[in-house]
């Protein structure tokens, strides 16, 4: 069935029609938009073309939802002052004197930017399906025809645009445009789960290429059956904490194991750690507070460790974390990495002490990000994956392991957006 998008847009000075974008209005104090269905179930032809506001009938939880008075227009002038506010400051000789604040701000400007450039490609697209949706009630059976074709794949970008607009204007964790460290360790099973452990590396591989992505081997330490006890990936590109945040917890899985004579199901666990990549501005290391030390590097060898004493140790003193970095091609490289390392599990411990000021509610809606909460349970004798925090399931195991998690990211971005809202709602 699908689903209807009702968004109102309050009026407001500068408004949100220009000549460019023609939005048709009924003004009774605001300006309200009906976004019509993406109903796979309503029929259309030239002879029957859509009706411009179809009803459907909506779960109580999706009305709720999408009947927020959120003021749109208000909102979006709003960022765009703020936008000019920061474009006055970056203009100062003397902006980039503060490194930590000029770096926040930096962020703030490039997410204005796509915000803004969300709304733009939205309210187009709007003045298309308009556009078509005149056309489809037209006499000329041809352009009709070719009208209602176009409509589909206008009102599916209308929803991806309404939801990304709708996310991008809710309070931003800075953490979310960051790059990533994605550590991988085998958890209960032995070799088994050292085996998932690397498959599991390869799926987010997978994934990361499909977004674009760059990863970077940065530590590991490999198992006699060919997986990794634990492996270190560095992830760069756009917007990586935002969608990989949600990997970090306890991955189960449940198969039987190749050297399973008897065809009994085991099961075994991976934990895997998303950290936000740190910068030198966040977390200050002082040299007093580091014991660096060289050793050997470990491990049954490949390209990623070599032979010489070339791998470090990394101490930090007041807490009496360590950091082992053995994979990089020197004793100066593997002690740049594992200081990146060390930088990011600090600033981690920071972000965790800050925690307690998120609401239980959303807590337990989108998990939170503890390492040893369970999250997810991959069953391959059903094909089955169920993540825990949102109950849903796929039994698209092979897509899964190949990469294909946006159905798991998407539900679980919905599900933290939704909760976010009813927050800014009550607050």
């Amino acid at each position: 069935m699908g689903l209807a998008l009702r968004l109102r847009f309050h009026a407001c000075g500068g408004g949100i029609n220009s000549q460019s974008h023609r939005c048709k209005t009924e003004m009774e104090g605001n300006l309200l938009f009906l976004l019509w269905s993406c109903s796979d179930d309503l029929q259309t032809s030239p002879q029957n073309p859509l009706p411009s506001k179809p009803t459907l009938d909506l779960s109580a939880k999706t009305q709720d939802l999408l009947d927020l008075p959120m003021d749109y227009g208000t909102l979006i002038e709003k960022r765009k002052a703020r936008l000019i506010e920061i474009e006055k400051l970056m203009e100062d000789p003397g902006f980039f004197n503060d490194q930590k604040n000029s770096t926040q701000f930096m962020r703030e400007h490039r997410g204005l930017k796509k915000l803004l450039a969300l709304w733009d490609d939205y309210q187009q697209v709007i003045s298309d399906i308009e556009g078509n949706e005149e056309l489809a009630k037209g006499d000329d059976e041809e352009f009709a025809a070719m009208a209602n074709e176009e409509l589909l794949p206008l009102r599916e970008r209308l929803e991806v645009l309404a939801q990304e607009v709708q996310y991008a204007l809710l309070p931003r964790d800075e953490t979310e445009d960051r790059d990533a460290l994605l550590e991988i360790r085998a958890g209960a099973g032995g070799d088994e789960a050292s085996l998932f452990a690397g498959e599991l590396m390869n799926a987010y591989q997978r994934y990361s290429d499909k977004r674009g992505w760059k990863c970077e081997h940065l530590g590991s330490s490999p198992s006699d059956v060919g997986g990794y006890k634990e492996v270190v990936l560095k992830v760069t590109g756009e917007e990586v904490f935002r969608f990989l945040k949600y990997e970090s917890g306890v991955h189960r899985v449940q198969r039987v194991p190749a050297t399973e004579t008897q065809g009994r199901i085991h099961t075994s666990t991976c934990t895997v750690a998303v950290l936000p990549e740190a910068e030198e501005v966040d977390v200050q290391l002082r040299p007093e507070d580091l014991h660096i030390q060289a050793t050997r590097s470990g491990g049954s060898g490949g390209q990623h460790v070599n032979t010489t004493d070339s791998a470090v140790q990394i101490t930090y003193l007041p807490t009496g974390l360590q950091v082992k970095c053995q994979d990089g091609r020197s004793q100066t490289q593997n002690k740049a990495l594992g200081l990146e390392i060390l930088r990011a599990k600090l600033f981690e411990i920071a972000q965790r002490e800050s925690q307690d000021s998120y609401s239980a509610q959303r807590k337990s809606l989108i998990g939170s990000g503890d390492r040893s909460e369970k999250i997810r349970t991959y069953n391959f004798p059903q094909s089955r994956v169920t993540d825990h925090r949102i109950n849903y399931t796929s039994h698209n195991m092979e897509g899964i392991m190949n990469g294909e998690i946006n159905e798991f990211t998407d539900h679980l971005q919905k599900a933290e957006m939704e909760q976010r809202l009813a927050e800014e709602e009550l607050g």
